[in-house]
């Protein structure tokens, strides 16, 4: 099988391999696509939570990028762990230089676990600067809360937070609602013309580490395939509700999902 895109991951590592630049280099892969990598951060994490954070040096990103995009063009980016101001610089100066619509901003700002992932200069950074130079941004509640200094409690609120970000110049929003106590989980894609509502089971399971960083990229590599970007966000929401009901069940606390749920082994191998 021939990839059919290729996509650019900036993102932090995560150990355990449940998400971060793990998981979206999984979800790139099973859904078909070629994943390249610029990795901001290193962490020492579990499904219990996160041990420490090494920065990586933002010249040192913005030459992975580079280096990179000379050689093989990425047709979608997917940015997520973006955790100080100089980093966030470092990103935005490579963007003109990438030169393709298809990226997605994943705000990563918290861990699974409750650890903070970035600093309050940077979150005033990515709004300021990045926000308006991304295809679309999927926060979930807390981040939206964090990016527009709201508190969500209900779907309306879900909308009025959507807006909120249209302002600071996004140009498409899907807030996840996995945060709020519901029996569906109510995921909204909002932009100046319309909102779209996806509607999903609730499953009851604590493995649903990296769910973010899937849904991000699988958006991503739909995108880099041709997809519109609300077909984007319900195949990827569909992947990733997959993706959590056949769950491996590994680790003792908030466990990974399963990222291969999409892909079947040739008959030689099996």
């Amino acid at each position: 099988m021939k990839p059919k895109s290729k996509i650019l991951i900036i993102a932090g590592s995560d150990s355990s391999g449940g998400a971060g630049i793990q998981a979206d280099i999984k979800t790139i892969t099973a859904l078909g696509s070629y994943a390249m990598t610029a990795i901001t951060a290193i962490t020492s994490q579990n499904t219990t939570g996160v041990k420490s954070i090494v920065s990586i040096d933002p010249k040192e990103i913005y030459n992975q990028i580079i280096f990179t995009i000379k050689d093989i063009k990425p047709d979608g980016v997917k940015i997520g762990m973006l955790h100080s101001t100089k980093v966030i610089d470092s990103i935005v100066n490579t963007l003109d230089k990438i030169r393709t619509k298809n990226i997605v901003l994943d705000p990563v700002m918290v861990a699974k676990g409750g650890a903070k992932l970035i600093d309050n200069k940077a979150v005033k950074s990515l709004k300021s600067r990045l926000i308006k130079r991304v295809r679309l941004i999927t926060p979930n509640i807390p981040e939206a809360e964090i990016l527009t200094k709201l508190k969500i409690k209900n779907k309306n609120d879900m909308v009025f937070a959507a807006k909120e970000l249209l302002k600071y110049g996004a140009k498409n929003v899907l807030i996840k609602g996995g945060h709020l106590n519901s029996k569906f989980v109510q995921d909204i894609f909002v932009n100046k013309s319309e909102i779209k509502i996806f509607n999903s089971y609730r499953y009851k399971t604590m493995n649903t580490h990296g769910t973010g960083c899937t849904l991000s990229s699988a958006i991503t590599t739909f995108l880099s395939c041709g997809k519109p970007i609300k077909k984007s966000c319900e195949l990827g929401i569909k992947y990733v509700n997959f993706a959590i009901k056949t769950n491996p069940n590994y680790g003792k606390g908030n466990g990974p999902i399963n990222h291969l749920n999409t892909m079947s082994i040739s008959r030689k191998f099996r």
